[in-house]
C-alpha cells in the first residue's frame, strides 16, 4: 500500500540521478517539496526550486540528505548544484527537535549534531529493504566492471567473492549464473553452511590465503582490511580486484599499484549503473518511513 503524504512538506537537499526519480514520487503521494541543489527541469516543475538549504529547511516535515550524505565539512553531494551547498551546525540548530533527517549514510559530524539539538537521524543504507534491493545494482555494476577491465569472460572464470552479507549473496549467485567457477570467502559456519548448500567453493578467510592465487577476478564487499599486502604478494598479477567497501575499501590499493595488481574501488554502483532502479527503491522505501515518523513525532509532541 502506498503512503499517504498529502500535506507533508518535505525537503530534498542535494543529490543525483535518484532523487530526480524520488521527488516526483514523493509529489504524486502529495508531498509538498522543497528542493535545493538542482536546476529547474521537467521531473521538478511542481516541486519548489529553492536556492538556499536554509530556505528549502524552514517550516518543513522532514528532510532527505543524499545516499552519501555529507563530507566531513558539511558540504551536501549535489551533482547538478551550480554552487556549493552545505549543511552547517547553524543551519542544523534551527531545524526543529524530533525533526526525520532520512540519509544514507552519516558522518560523525551529522551524528553530533543530530544528538546534540536531538534531531532524528535515519541512516538508510543498511536497511534490510533498501541494502537488498540496492544489492541488485551493485552486482550489476560489478560485473560490469569486471567485463569491461578483463580479457577474458566471466564465463568459466575464477571469481573469488569476499563477504556473504547481502552484496556478496546477490552477487554470487549472479556470477554462477553466467558460468563463473564461484569461491565465496567467508566467517560464520552458518554462511559456509549455506554457500555449500547453493552450490559455491566455501572457504574462511583463514584458507584463502592457500587458494588466492587461483583467482581471476576478486570481489570485495567486506568494510574491513581483508586484501592487505601480505595476501596480495600471493594474487596472480593479471587478476583484477573489484573492491565494492565503503570508501577506503577493504584493499590495500598501494600495495596492489606496487604489485602490479589492478584494483578497483567502486563504492556506491547503484546510483551510477542504475540511477533510476535506485531511485524507484528509494521512492519504494522512504515515504512509508517519513509518515511513521511525523506521526511519531507530532505523538511525542502531544504528549509532552
Amino acid at each position: 500500500m502506498s503512503a499517504n503524504l498529502t500535506g507533508l512538506k518535505i525537503a530534498v537537499l542535494g543529490g543525483d540521478d535518484r532523487e530526480l526519480v524520488l521527488i516526483p514520487e514523493l509529489m504524486k503521494l502529495g508531498a509538498l517539496v522543497s528542493v535545493a541543489g538542482f536546476p529547474p527541469r521537467p521531473e521538478l516543475a511542481n516541486a519548489r526550486l529553492i536556492e538556499t538549504v536554509e530556505a528549502a529547511i524552514h517550516g518543513v516535515d522532514a528532510i532527505i540528505l543524499p545516499m552519501p550524505g555529507i563530507d566531513a565539512s558539511g558540504n551536501i553531494r549535489a551533482v547538478y548544484a551550480t554552487r556549493k551547498l552545505a549543511l552547517t551546525e547553524e543551519i542544523v540548530r534551527q531545524i526543529p527537535a524530533d525533526t526525520p533527517i532520512i540519509i544514507g549514510v552519516a558522518r560523525p559530524i551529522l551524528r553530533e549534531w543530530a544528538n546534540k539539538y536531538r534531531l532524528h537521524l535515519i541512516e538508510i543504507a543498511e536497511m534490510d529493504e533498501v541494502a537488498i534491493l540496492n544489492s541488485v545494482p551493485s552486482a550489476e555494476g560489478a560485473i560490469q566492471i569486471a567485463m569491461e577491465e578483463l580479457p577474458i569472460t566471466i564465463h568459466s572464470s575464477q571469481a573469488f567473492v569476499l563477504g556473504f552479507g547481502r552484496t556478496g549473496k546477490t552477487l554470487a549467485r549472479m556470477l554462477q549464473g553466467i558460468g563463473a567457477h564461484t569461491t565465496v570467502v567467508a566467517r560464520k559456519k552458518a554462511d559456509l553452511a549455506r554457500i555449500w548448500e547453493m552450490g559455491f567453493r566455501g572457504l574462511t578467510f583463514t584458507e584463502l590465503t592457500q587458494y588466492i592465487q587461483e583467482a581471476e577476478i576478486i570481489f570485495n564487499t567486506v568494510p574491513a582490511m581483508v586484501l592487505d599486502e601480505e595476501i596480495l604478494r600471493k594474487v596472480n598479477r593479471e587478476a583484477l580486484i573489484v573492491d565494492l567497501a565503503s570508501t577506503p575499501g577493504g584493499t590495500d590499493f598501494l600495495a596492489a599499484e606496487r604489485l602490479g595488481i589492478k584494483a578497483i574501488l567502486a563504492p556506491g554502483l547503484p546510483g551510477k549503473v542504475a540511477p533510476k532502479t535506485a531511485g524507484l527503491i528509494l521512492a519504494r522505501v522512504i515515504p512509508p518511513l517519513i509518515v511513521r515518523e511525523v506521526a511519531r513525532a507530532q505523538k511525542r509532541l502531544l504528549f509532552s
